[in-house]
């Protein structure tokens, strides 16, 4: 594309993302009650460094500082989530609501507005609280649907007024595989009897996932519907991770294979929502196991997003399985023991550089390929919620050198650049960077996701990277009226 050419509309939304459980901290204070990854977290073994997120990144206290390190950083938007067991600490439609945390909230995004940054509010990113997993085991109970639907309408009621972009659930396809396959996080149930003494890999995610849809429609039907007060033009979303499936070569069977992981991967959930009903590829794949939704279900999670909410990462290369698969390998049983994915090419090099986690690689061409595919698919505007990479042994290499994060920024100018060379082919109306901060990263423990360098071992001092600044020139020279 010219040079001349390449920029994005004045209205485009870029900023960055975090979490509750991952920056909050102070999760005794002002009411809060524990989430299961409050629980999870402290279980030994289950994070890489033993921590947990009791202090995190202490931005419950510190959110005055941080609306001001992003003002500096120029951004428009600033995507969070809410802490359920914050907001009702006991997390039922009949327990009380905590005030202070619908205060702390309200005077949070209230402030954001008065910055310039537009929040992009998550209403679940997976910190259930612990009462309602003790009670009927969270997501695994239709019980489960008529709690959230409550916690979601006293959100809106409270906030709809001051809140555009409203996100549901954040990664069902991720909670329900990590959470309840792998047993590699909250509530960390798996077959693998090593790290679980309860769960069903093979069952259990499509339980916990119907019932995330179940929960996601009915809340959007209140939205919709509601009569509190709403921002004009407000919309909502639920998020999904799509990361791309890539056939590893050009054969059929590489073709089928890829699809099928796409099928598997992401449009478990995409599907449902914008088409209606389980893919029919993943009926065949998982057969009984899939729960049914009723017709009434079906109508209701159809349409149920207003735009496509995407997270993305990475792009993998995907063939026929020609190994069986490991005994405790539940994620593979899961995805399809057929299906085998790699970053290997078949010349035997990579499809992309080695990052700071072992499951990302820097691939643009995939992330283009999975846009082009999700707008040809659903037709949908795709708001990207989170994108990021962790550099290379950035977890332990000192301050000074990671601040100078030119990976990261060449990972970040790959992916722009896909979303600058397809305006008016797919319309992407965000670009949401993963993270704000470094952060507790689930089961990873402390890592470097952010651009700013926080100092875990002294205040939590903030300290910019080279990222932060390159992105806030890019984007300021590339956004125009």
């Amino acid at each position: 594309m010219p040079a001349e050419t390449r920029t994005l509309p004045n209205d485009f939304l870029w900023g960055y993302a975090t979490a509750s459980y991952q920056v909050e901290g102070a999760v005794a204070e002002d009411g809060r009650l524990p989430s299961i990854w409050d629980t999870f977290s402290h279980l030994p073994g289950k994070t890489l460094d033993g921590k947990s997120g009791d202090l995190a990144t202490d931005s419950y206290k510190r959110w005055k500082e941080d609306i001001a390190l992003m003002k500096s950083y120029g951004v428009s938007a600033y995507r969070f989530s809410l802490s359920w067991s914050r907001i009702i600490p006991l997390g039922g439609r009949n327990d009380p609501i905590n005030p202070k945390g619908i205060d702390y909230y309200r005077n949070f995004i209230q402030t954001l507005l008065d910055n310039g940054i537009e929040p992009m509010v998550t209403l679940f990113h997976w910190d259930l609280p612990q009462a309602l997993q003790d009670k009927y085991e969270g997501f695994l109970s239709r019980d489960i649907v008529p709690d959230f639907v409550n916690y979601a309408k006293v959100c809106f009621e409270n906030f709809g007024d001051i809140v555009k972009y409203w996100i549901t659930i954040n990664e069902p396809n991720v909670f329900s595989i990590l959470g309840h396959c792998i047993g590699g996080h909250a509530p960390g149930r798996t077959s693998d009897r090593t790290k679980s003494p309860v769960g069903n890999s093979l069952v259990e995610p499509f339980v916990s996932g119907h019932n995330l849809l179940l929960a996601h429609a009915a809340a959007v039907k209140v939205f919709r519907e509601g009569q509190f007060n709403k921002k004009k033009d407000s919309e909502i979303c639920i998020v999904i991770n799509a990361n791309w499936g890539e056939p590893w070569n050009d054969s059929e069977e590489c073709k089928k294979a890829a699809a099928d992981f796409r099928v598997m991967a992401f449009e478990w959930f995409s599907h449902p929502v914008y088409v209606g009903d389980y893919h029919p590829r993943l009926r065949e794949l998982i057969g009984d196991r899939l729960p049914v939704f009723t017709e009434d279900e079906i109508n209701s999670i159809k349409g149920s997003s207003d735009y496509f909410g995407l997270n993305h990462y990475t792009t993998y290369l995907v063939k026929p399985r020609d190994k069986p698969v490991a005994e405790n390998d539940w994620q593979s049983k899961l995805m399809g023991e057929h299906i085998e994915v790699s970053f290997t090419r078949p010349d035997g090099t990579e499809i992309g550089p080695k990052a700071g986690l072992s499951w990302v690689r820097p691939v643009p061409f995939g992330f283009k390929k999975l846009l082009e595919f999700l707008y040809s698919a659903y037709g949908k505007t795709i708001y990207i919620t989170e994108n990021g990479v962790i550099c290379p042994e950035e977890r332990y290499i000192p301050k000074e050198q990671a601040l100078e994060d030119d990976f990261r920024i060449e990972y970040f100018q790959g992916y722009i650049d896909v979303i600058i060379d397809l305006q008016g082919k797919v319309p992407v109306g965000s670009y949401i960077i993963w993270s704000l901060m470094d952060n507790f990263e689930w089961q990873e423990g402390f890592t470097r996701f952010g651009v700013t360098w926080i100092d875990f071992e002294d205040d939590n001092k903030r300290y910019p990277k080279k990222s932060a600044g390159y992105i806030r020139e890019f984007m300021r020279r590339t956004m125009v009226d």
